[in-house]
């Protein structure tokens, strides 16, 4: 019996588990470094902004990997119903707003409103 379109397969979870740790650990490490390039840099009283701000950029760029992979393995959870046209969250089925960035998952209308008509 083949796994439905809608089910993870267990080979893609494990796959995106251990991209995640990966991730993980290189975001963990880089952070040490960026705190430790910052700590030597200030106790010699020689800042050098630009090597921090591209350490921090790296830095960024893996935390935003992080948070991708991190959302599709959200997804594969069994009441995981999309994500958030905001934002990309992903939130459950029922669910009215993002609890990310409070973006309506729903369409809002006004009581008395007429479609098409601005108020």
């Amino acid at each position: 019996m083949k796994p439905a379109a809608s089910e993870p397969k267990p080979e893609q979870s494990a796959e995106l588990i251990a991209q995640r740790d990966r991730l993980l650990e290189k975001f963990t490490v880089m952070q040490a470094d960026l705190g430790g390039a910052f700590y030597e840099m200030a106790i010699r009283d020689y800042l050098r902004i630009d090597v921090l701000t591209r350490r921090a950029a790296e830095l960024q760029r893996v935390d935003a990997e992080l948070l991708a992979v991190e959302r599709l393995l959200e997804l594969e959870r069994e009441d995981a119903a999309g994500l958030c046209p905001s934002c990309g969250a992903p939130f459950a089925a029922g669910v009215r707003f993002c609890a990310q960035c409070g973006n309506p998952l729903v369409p809002v209308e006004v009581p008395g409103a007429q479609p098409g008509v601005a108020p």
